[in-house]
């Protein structure tokens, strides 16, 4: 059976699930590297997932997804990889006020926070404070428009990371 994990991973945490089977056992506190959504991200192991939200005798599982299909831990990570993601994290500082300088020349109502670049280097991901709209599908396009490769922009709000609503068609009843 997999040994299913959570990790922090982002500059904006999130908190995900993954397998870590390959690599166990493994600790609270140890740095992975693992396969989000995003592209390869560097992440912090917060703690084992209880056995208990699959057990089918401990009443409705809390746990919706089957084990195979969480994304796996890459590997653990080494040295190399904490000094590679440091070296990021000094680039993302460095290229801060040009994107404020290019969000003030493209005209965007978007106030940029934080920025960061996956481990892998294929994805830059913006934070900025506003919610899901016009000017952050703008900013992208205008990012790519100038060739400055693969951007994300992700709104974040008091709560945290900004998600896209689940779209249920054009009425209430969930069918597409």
């Amino acid at each position: 059976m997999p040994t299913e994990i959570l990790v922090r991973y982002g500059t904006i945490p999130e908190v995900a699930r993954f397998d870590a089977a390959e690599i166990a056992p493994i600790q609270r506190g140890e740095m992975v590297l693992v396969n989000t959504h995003r592209g390869t991200q560097l992440g912090e192991v917060l703690d084992p997932v209880r056995t208990s939200l699959r057990d089918p005798t401990f009443g409705t599982p809390v746990v919706q997804e089957t084990a195979e299909s969480l994304p796996k831990v890459i590997r653990r990570a080494v040295e190399d990889d904490l000094t590679a993601s440091r070296a990021l994290r000094v680039e993302a500082e460095q290229e801060f006020g040009d994107w404020q300088q290019r969000i003030i020349d493209w005209n965007l109502e978007l106030e940029l926070i934080d920025l960061e670049w996956t481990f892998d280097r294929k994805k830059l991901i913006l934070y900025v404070l506003n919610e899901r709209g016009p000017d952050c599908t703008k900013l992208a396009l205008q990012a790519a428009a100038a060739g400055l490769g693969i951007i994300e922009v992700q709104p974040v709000n008091a709560d945290g990371l900004v998600t896209v609503p689940a779209s249920g068609g054009c009425s209430s009843c969930g069918a597409h």
